[in-house]
Parts: structure tokens; C-alpha cells; sequence
């Protein structure tokens, strides 16, 4: 569900040739690995819109949108949440529970 920008993403916002470049090698790897799956990979950049928020919110009500989720925290283990995303494994969302 996340990766880096790809060049075609640089291409739309019309990034200078510098961050082009940047994201070619940054975004190297995941698209190789996403070629030899034969699966489209592509970023998207998100901004912050209430009307599509409520939208995907009635998607995941409907049950049409059903998010993963790896491993939840406790509000008190924040900090084990955090090394545990950082090392990779995570396989969906890591939740920290605030109640």
C-alpha cells in the first residue's frame, strides 16, 4: 500500500529533472519486484479532502473496502509499535489503540 514516488509521478506534477532522477533510483527496486509479478505499481499522492474521506468512509461502512490489519497496540507500547513498523514485517496496518 506504500512505496516511494515513481518518475512517472515526478512527471505529472512537473517535478525539476533532479527530483526526476531522485525518484528513478528510489523507486528502482519496488518497481523491478512489481515487473517480475507482472503487477502495476504506482504512487499516488494523497491530499487531505473531506468529501472523499466520507466517501472511502461509507466504502469500509459497506464493507466494499475492508482494510488489513496487522497487529494492534496498545496506547502504551506506542514505542514497540513503532520499531515494529520500521523494521518492514508489517503486513497491513499497525493500529495503536487509544482507549
Amino acid at each position: 500500500m506504500s512505496g516511494p514516488p515513481t518518475p512517472a509521478f515526478s512527471a505529472e506534477f512537473n517535478l525539476p529533472w533532479y527530483v526526476k532522477l531522485a525518484t528513478f533510483f528510489l523507486s528502482s527496486k519496488v518497481r523491478r519486484t512489481a515487473e517480475k509479478q507482472n503487477i502495476d505499481y504506482k504512487f499516488l499522492f494523497m491530499k487531505v479532502n473531506g468529501y472523499k474521506l466520507a466517501k472511502i468512509n461509507g466504502l469500509v461502512d459497506a464493507g466494499k473496502i475492508i482494510p488489513v490489519i496487522d497487529k494492534v497496540f496498545p496506547f502504551a507500547q506506542t514505542n514497540e509499535a513503532l520499531k515494529y513498523v520500521e523494521n518492514g514485517r508489517a503486513k497491513g496496518k499497525v493500529v495503536i489503540k487509544m482507549i
